[in-house]
């Protein structure tokens, strides 16, 4: 028997190789002589550094880089190990922007996007490229930015002067004040490197779905930030026009991560796709899934949103198309979230076994899984002797 266990973490609680390895167990106590693959996966947004690098024995690289409010943070991103798919004669690292340039980084009451800067993010690049990777999958979210990944591309030497003929000035506000662009300095390595960003959000840069409307009140905009930098975005993305880069500005994904889409679009070649289908296509899950009897995936919290490019729905995509069944297990299920049995998973569990603080649901993470998944094994035994 072949079970594969492809679960995506459980935020705040258990990493996905937590969670894997713990199902796992739990699974080894009812059915032993089973052969157990883990995979951990992500979809793009947290935890995908640390999922990917587990599913290939990969590593981490952690160093000090500049932060959304200029001062230096910690920041981390994974070179990826043993990579069975197309990619695997490459060097691959996978960056989480909201390692550099999250909004974590900012306290509430400092947040102001017109002054933040993803050039963090843009070391982290720099320094995989120093390094001698080759191939970047960047996952977008979680940003304190709305610079359209200006910071990031100064980073990478890039120029963008005012009429004065001085650099501008970090975030997003200063993208009014750009006259001059000088790509000339821009990092060598990047035209030999092929990069994918993990996105799952259609916005274009400007406009009323714009980054600055959609995403600049969470990260501290009042409606008159938004009309600021909307005007801002929008006399960037002429300015680009001006270097002979094509008109992007209102591709989907553009106005991704404060318009770090379409700094990475623009700028950078980049490619744009769903998350979930860059981490199974480099940790080569479908392989992985030939011959399987049983998949168990899974994430913090299954309800109706999970059909939106989540691990769980990208994995269940993914085994269903061998005919594999699928098992759904969850800190929390929410009220709607039997809509997931129409579309393709056989069965979902919660681990929470009763009312509880989400202090002490945190707290019993570990100790609820194993419980549940050894449940499960066990009514999975029960039912193939019949």
């Amino acid at each position: 028997m072949k079970i594969i266990i492809a679960p995506d973490s459980y935020k705040e609680s258990l990493s996905a190789m937590e969670v894997a390895s713990i199902i796992e167990q739990g699974f080894r106590k009812v059915l032993p002589d089973a052969d157990y693959i883990k995979v951990p996966v992500a979809d793009g947004g947290e935890g995908t550094v640390q999922s990917m690098v587990d599913a290939t024995q990969g590593e981490l690289v952690e160093l000090s880089v500049t932060g959304p409010l200029g001062k230096q943070v910690t920041a981390c991103y994974g070179i990826l190990g043993q990579v069975d798919s197309q990619l695997s004669n490459n060097k691959i690292a996978v960056i989480e922007m909201a390692s550099a340039s999250g909004l974590h980084h900012v306290p509430v009451e400092m947040r102001d996007p017109r002054i933040t800067t993803s050039y963090g993010t843009g070391e982290l690049i720099k320094h995989a490229l120093d390094n001698g990777i080759e191939h970047i999958i960047l996952g977008l979210g979680g940003s304190a930015t709305n610079d359209a990944g200006v910071g990031m591309l100064q980073a990478l030497g890039a120029k963008f002067t005012d009429d004065k003929g001085a650099d501008i000035a970090p975030g997003g506000a200063a993208l009014v004040n750009i006259t001059s662009i000088d790509l000339t300095l821009l990092h060598p390595k990047l035209a030999s490197c092929s990069i994918e960003v993990a996105c799952d959000v259609n916005n274009p840069l400007c406009g009323e779905q714009g980054a600055s409307a959609i995403f600049g009140p969470q990260k501290g905009a009042t409606p008159e930030m938004v009309t600021q930098l909307d005007n801002a975005l929008n006399h960037f993305a002429e300015m680009t026009l001006s270097t002979g880069v094509h008109e992007c500005r209102n591709l989907p994904g553009a106005g991704a991560a404060g318009g770090m889409g379409y700094g990475m679009l623009a700028y950078l070649k980049a490619e744009l796709r769903p998350g979930i289908d860059i981490v199974m296509e480099t940790v080569d899950l479908a392989s992985k899934l030939f011959g399987a009897d049983l998949v168990i995936t899974g994430e913090g919290r299954l309800d109706s949103q999970t059909l939106m490019g989540k691990t769980p729905m990208g994995v269940t995509r993914e085994a269903n198309k061998q005919g594999v069944p699928v098992i759904a297990i969850a800190g929390c299920v929410s009220d709607d979230a039997n809509v997931l049995l129409d579309h393709g998973i056989e069965a979902i569990f919660s681990i929470t076994p009763r009312a509880m603080e989400l202090k002490q649901v945190l707290a019993s993470a570990e100790h609820n899984l194993l419980a549940t998944a050894t449940n499960i094994a066990s009514l999975y035994k029960l039912n193939s002797r019949t």
